[in-house]
């Protein structure tokens, strides 16, 4: 289940995403592309792992708390989770696209 803080920074960067006009708008109107907008997101999940790294490496070294890596891992847990169903959406309009009649 994710944290308030992780749902509220979510909706922060849709919203962001949304006000620049990088969501429904092509690249002639000066928003981002989807591309940008994708690298973007992994990116975000990259960092999410490497900050739970960086988390479970101070665990065991005896400089964090177990709640602090907890809920880094739950972040990280919850960004994996979010790509893979946009992933999995992609795939499956491009599966739909390619059923369509010419």
């Amino acid at each position: 289940m994710a944290s308030p803080t992780v749902a509220a920074s979510a909706y922060a960067n849709l919203a962001r995403i949304l006000d620049t006009g990088g969501a429904g708008k092509g690249s002639e109107t000066g928003g981002p592309s989807f591309g940008a907008v994708l690298k973007e997101a992994i990116g975000s999940v990259m960092d999410a792992g490497k900050k739970s790294d960086a988390q479970a490496v101070a665990m065991a070294s005896g400089k964090a708390n177990v709640m602090d890596v907890v809920t880094a891992v739950a972040e990280t847990d919850v960004a994996v989770s979010t790509l893979v169903s946009v992933r999995d959406r992609v795939i499956q309009s491009y599966e739909d696209i390619m059923r369509m009649p010419i």
